[in-house]
């Protein structure tokens, strides 16, 4: 009797180890899928606050000036925000009306008056930012506003470069197409 008591607890004690490695295992490896997550938010805050730095420096910004940016930066996030918050609900209820039982017709005709009210909303999201710029162009100084413009202008190239639209180049040649060899040509019946 002895003997099986001494027999299982060695037992029991030599599987104690293995069982609490396999749990913290477990935990290990659904934290680093966490830690991932939060790097990345930290990674891409870091860059946000990185390129917001480096246009405060380009711009040579004063305190003051910076202050009174990141001042109409929080007005138009608050002023943006219902805008925002609409063109949300309407895509979200643009899917439902996708996933609904309704006629192809009415499906079309809802989804069509959606699209229009988007097109309100994103003009209206557009003039906004354009307003908000103004105001933002307004704090700057003359070698301020023509750095900025200098600014705009290669972003504006950096996008062409990355977002190549099909030209005359990507167009097929016009005309008949290739010959094949040892096939006799159509001939084209003759107008009378």
């Amino acid at each position: 009797m002895k003997k099986t008591l001494i027999l299982a607890s060695l037992i029991a004690f030599s599987l104690t180890p293995v069982l609490a490695e396999e749990a913290t295992t477990t935990v290990t490896e659904q934290q680093p899928a966490a830690e991932v997550q939060k790097v990345q938010k930290k990674d891409k805050h870091a860059q946000k606050i990185m390129k917001k730095d480096q246009f405060e420096a380009r711009l040579k910004l004063t305190d003051e000036q910076k202050a009174k940016a990141k001042e109409l930066r929080m007005k138009n996030r608050e002023e943006m925000k219902p805008i925002i918050e609409q063109i949300k609900a309407k895509h979200q209820e643009a899917e439902a009306i996708k996933r609904s039982r309704m006629a192809v017709e009415m499906q079309q005709e809802k989804l069509n008056q959606i699209r229009a009210e988007l097109k309100d909303l994103q003009k209206q999201a557009h003039e906004l930012r354009m307003k908000n710029m103004q105001d933002f162009e307004s704090i700057l100084t003359k070698k301020q506003k023509r750095e900025l413009e200098k600014m705009k202008k290669e972003g504006r190239e950096q996008f062409e470069k990355n977002h190549k639209r099909p030209g005359k180049e990507f167009r097929p040649p016009m005309g008949p197409g290739p010959q094949i060899p040892n096939q006799r040509p159509v001939e084209q019946p003759a107008e009378k």
